[in-house]
Parts: structure tokens; C-alpha cells; sequence
């Protein structure tokens, strides 16, 4: 045994430990300010959501004059401070991973100035009671720690390239958001990178533990929508599945290519003052389809996922499903900064909740529509059916469904094809690309 012992130490390559070491170093101080940083904007997010629900319950009214301020305000601090932090930052991350190395140009996309003007502008227009989330902002501002950290390095360092450590810090950024460790490393695999898997599984796998370990100390465990009862009737129910999926993708499709459709109609405005007048009309038409129509409408959505999930008697009216449709697009459409993935989650939800409804399905096999319309709806918009099915899974801890939640995530993936073949992100994307890439030009 002990010349076992002393034949491994001698084979021990200190060197390599030594460098492997220095590495991972950075990578932990980064995974554990990204898992400190999604617990802070969750709180905040929680915090103003709670007020601006509080004051709209109380005075209704007050929502044409809070939701324009907000919008307004919201899209003037993208407008005049960092353009690069508007949307959900998922196509800002994406076009930074595929011109790190290539232009400096891609540090415009992702540092500190972006994402303290990500989450103010988030924060505003969710206070007028915007239908946004957070977890897009959160993945751009993870990105930006990691990109940040190894920036700020010195050359002699031994670290890990540049486009890992976004590529990681989008990841850990995602678990830490929704609690949700397989969903950030599905997501970064599936929807940010086109380098190989082995290339960073290790930085990968290190920073998602990290920093998902990191808010469930500030947090404690949790499941982002508790434990749903899910009963499966019999497997003939898998064509009630596959069409809540077909339905929710493409309307998710849709969801995506109608804000695709406005912000490249906004490219074409000349003046600030044309932007300013679609603000107003976006924010009064959110305004009015809360007061006069439905108000679920605001805020991210987890509540209603909550009251579909859990409480029998659920709100399943056709003016919600059309209200959680439109309102994100509103909200986006505005040109502040905010999320998609909640609001597409809770989208989804109302779309299988209201295909029960209609079907007459049993209240008790009901929840499993909810999770598959969620899974749908996120995949139509994303385009990435696993990250979905795993998302909705470790939200819910549903592993008894979870063929089920795939089934339906290729479903919807098909169906979305149908109305356009990139996802939304992967629109913007080129969009950023192509305008760096004429901002080069000119420097030359």
C-alpha cells in the first residue's frame, strides 16, 4: 500500500495541479458573486412587484399614469445610457460568445455599466407593473461578472478562455435564477454554444455548483413552483399532451416573431420622438388591457402559474390566456430591459389551462396540460425543447412526468418550425452581429 502511495506522488504533476488551480480560482470568486447577485436582484424583483401589486389593487386607475412613467423611464435609461442592456440579454450574450477573441467590440455587449442599467431599467418597469422576468437579465449579468473577471486578470494568469467564462457565467446565471442547476447547463449547451461540450464541461459544471450553492445558502432550497400534483389518467392522455404542446409552440412561435417584428420596425424610426410616441401607445394599450380586460396581465407570471398549479378552483377565462400573450409583447415591445422566460412560462401555463377547460378534462389531470403548455410556450420562443422540459421539471420536481415534458418540447419544437426557424434570440443575435461587424468596417 504505501508503495502504491509513494508511486502515485511521484507521478503527481504539481505543475499541472498548480495551473489548474490558478484557474479555477477566478472561476469560484465569479460563481459566487453571480450566486449573490441573482439572490439580490430576486429580492428586488420580488420587493417591487409586491408594490406595484399592492398600489394597483388599491387604486386601479392609477395604472395609466404609472405604467407610461415607468415604461418611459425604463426605456430612456436603455435609450441614453446602454443601449446594449434592452430586451431579455440572451442575444447579447450569444453574439458576445461568438465575437469574444475576434473585436473588442463584444465587451460593449456584456460589463458592469450594462448590467447596473439591466437592472434598474428591469426594476422601473416592473414597478409599472410591466409583464417581464428576470432571468434573461440575470444570465447577461452573470456573463458580465465572469467576462469582467477575466478581463480584469493579468496576462501572466493562467486562466480559462474568455468565451468559456461567459459561456459558464450565462449557465451559473440561469441556475441561480430559477434554482435550476440541469436547466443552466442544458441551456448553455443547447442555446448559447457551438464549441464542443468537452471544450468546458469542467469550468461549466464548477461554476452552475457554485453559484447555485451560493443562493440556496442565502435562499435555503427551493423548488421555484413547489410541488404540483400531477396524475396521468391513462396513456391515451399523451394525445392531450402532444396537442397542448403543438398549440403553446406555435403560439410561442408566434409570441417571438411578433417581437422580432417590432423591434425590427423600430430600427427603421429616424427620431426619438417616433420612439417615444410607440412607448406610450405600448404602455396605455398595457394600461387599458389591465384596467378594462384582465389584471393578471402584469408582472412576471409566477403567481398565476401558482394559482393554476395549486388551487382547484383556477382562473382558466379566455381573457387571461389572451392577456399573458400580449401583455409581455407590450412590455418588450417598449424597448426597456426585462426577461422573457417567466412571462413565456406563465403564457404557457394559461394555454394548457385553458385547453382542459375547453376539453372538460378532470381538474386533478389538468396540472399536467399546465406543465406541457409551459414547455410548449418556452420552447416555441427559445427553440431549445430540452432546456424547457428540464427548466419545468426541476421548478416543479415532477420526475414522474418527465417523458411527458420532453414529448411535449419536441412537439412544440416541430410545430414552432412552422413559423419561423430561428428562435428570436438567434434574430437579434444576427442583428447585433451585423452591426458590430459594419462598426468594424468603419474603424478601418
Amino acid at each position: 500500500m504505501k508503495e502504491y502511495f509513494r508511486k502515485r506522488l511521484s507521478e503527481f504533476d504539481y505543475q499541472e495541479f498548480h495551473r489548474t488551480a490558478y484557474q479555477l480560482i477566478p472561476l469560484w470568486i465569479a460563481s459566487v458573486l453571480v450566486g449573490v447577485t441573482a439572490v439580490l436582484y430576486a429580492k428586488s424583483f420580488i420587493y417591487v412587484e409586491a408594490i406595484s401589486t399592492e398600489i394597483l389593487n388599491d387604486y386601479p386607475e392609477a395604472i395609466f399614469i404609472i405604467t407610461p412613467v415607468a415604461f418611459l423611464t425604463s426605456w430612456f435609461l436603455v435609450q441614453f445610457f446602454a443601449p446594449m442592456s434592452a430586451g431579455s440579454g440572451i442575444p447579447q450574450v450569444m453574439a458576445a460568445v461568438e465575437m469574444e477573441g475576434k473585436s473588442t467590440l463584444s465587451r460593449q455587449l456584456l460589463n458592469v455599466k450594462v448590467s447596473v442599467v439591466k437592472v434598474i431599467s428591469s426594476l422601473i418597469m416592473l414597478g409599472g407593473g410591466g409583464a417581464i422576468g428576470r432571468e434573461g437579465p440575470t444570465i447577461q449579468i452573470s456573463a458580465s461578472i465572469f467576462s469582467f473577471m477575466h478581463h480584469a486578470l493579468p496576462e501572466k494568469w493562467e486562466k480559462f478562455s474568455a468565451q468559456l467564462m461567459i459561456l459558464t457565467g450565462a449557465a451559473s446565471g440561469l441556475a441561480a435564477a430559477f434554482n435550476t442547476p440541469l436547466g443552466g447547463i442544458v441551456f448553455a449547451i443547447e442555446e448559447l454554444t457551438r464549441v464542443q461540450f468537452s471544450k468546458f464541461r469542467t469550468t461549466l459544471f464548477v461554476a452552475v455548483i457554485i453559484s447555485g450553492m451560493t443562493a440556496q445558502a442565502m435562499l435555503g432550497p427551493y423548488l421555484y413552483l413547489g410541488f404540483p400534483k400531477v396524475s396521468i389518467y391513462e396513456y391515451s392522455f399523451i394525445l392531450w399532451v402532444i396537442l397542448t404542446a403543438a398549440i403553446a409552440g406555435f403560439l410561442g412561435g408566434m409570441f417571438g416573431s411578433l417581437i422580432l417584428a417590432i423591434h425590427q420596425w423600430k430600427q427603421t424610426f429616424k427620431t426619438l420622438r417616433k420612439h417615444v410616441v410607440v412607448v406610450l401607445i405600448f404602455s396605455l394599450s398595457f394600461a387599458s388591457i389591465y384596467y378594462f380586460f384582465n389584471h393578471a396581465v402584469a408582472g412576471a407570471g409566477k403567481e398565476i402559474l401558482e394559482n393554476l398549479l395549486f388551487i382547484n378552483n383556477k382562473d382558466i377565462s379566455f381573457s387571461l390566456m389572451v392577456s399573458r400573450f400580449f401583455g409581455p409583447i407590450l412590455s418588450f415591445g417598449s424597448g426597456g430591459a426585462g426577461g422573457i422566460f417567466a412571462p413565456s412560462l406563465s403564457a404557457g401555463g394559461t394555454v394548457g389551462a385553458f385547453i382542459a377547460y375547453v376539453a372538460d378534462i378532470a381538474t386533478e389531470h389538468t396540472n399536467l396540460l399546465i406543465l406541457a403548455g409551459m414547455v410548449g410556450f418556452l420552447t416555441g420562443v427559445t427553440h431549445s425543447p430540452f432546456t424547457s422540459a428540464i427548466l419545468v421539471l426541476e421548478m416543479t420536481d415532477r420526475h414522474s412526468v418527465i417523458f411527458y415534458l420532453m414529448l411535449a418540447g419536441i412537439f412544440a419544437y416541430l410545430f414552432t418550425m412552422l413559423v419561423n426557424k430561428k428562435s428570436v434570440y438567434e434574430h437579434l443575435k444576427e442583428g447585433y452581429l451585423k452591426s458590430f461587424l459594419a462598426k468594424e468596417e468603419a474603424r478601418t
